[in-house]
């Protein structure tokens, strides 16, 4: 069976076609999840959420594009709806400098450390990063999508680096340059 015909059977309400959609994508959708959730656990709760908002969904999806991108989208609208009833993404002031650019030698820091150091990020600075630098969002997107200003969204990016930064060059004992 293919994909759309595995859809198809989705949107009549077959439970054995949303168990093998389940299957197919939940692997790929955990790991969005993950990107954008406090921890392995807030991931699985916002995985198991966003698939039940997918099946609930899934005749709105037109067979337009990539399903998997229509997915990942409804996934990570889902945990930033969950992050925003939640309050965290109150506007806060900060003077933080014009966006700088950190250059890593790749060599020098694992992809480990640099997704723990991420996922510590506090949630506002986690999201906005993920969904600019992860996922290529523009700010006004972000903007929309979490209910912030641009600005906003540029501040939370920029501190995020810098607390990235902080923690890349206190891990290595070194001064990491930055590129303007």
């Amino acid at each position: 069976m293919g994909l759309d015909e595995l859809i198809k059977d989705c949107q009549r309400d077959s439970i054995k076609a949303q168990e093998q959609l389940y299957r197919l994508f939940a692997p790929k959708l955990f790991s969005v999840c993950l990107k954008y959730s406090r921890n392995y656990e807030d991931a699985q709760d916002n995985l198991q959420d966003g698939f039940l908002l997918i099946f609930r969904k899934i005749g709105q999806y037109q067979f337009k594009g990539s399903f998997e991108g229509w997915a990942k989208r409804v996934m990570v609208n889902n945990v930033l709806q969950r992050y925003r009833t939640e309050g965290i993404f109150e506007i806060v002031t900060e003077n933080i400098p014009e966006e700088t650019e950190v250059e890593l030698d790749s060599e020098d820091v694992s992809m480990d450390f640099l997704m723990s150091i991420i996922q510590a990020l506090p949630d506002r600075y986690r999201m906005v990063f993920n969904l600019y630098v992860i996922d290529g969002y523009s700010h006004k997107e972000i903007a929309e999508m979490l209910g912030i200003t641009d600005g906003t969204s540029k501040s939370n990016l920029a501190r995020a680096r810098m607390i990235l930064k902080e923690k890349i060059e206190t891990q290595q004992g070194t001064r990491i340059p930055t590129a303007k």
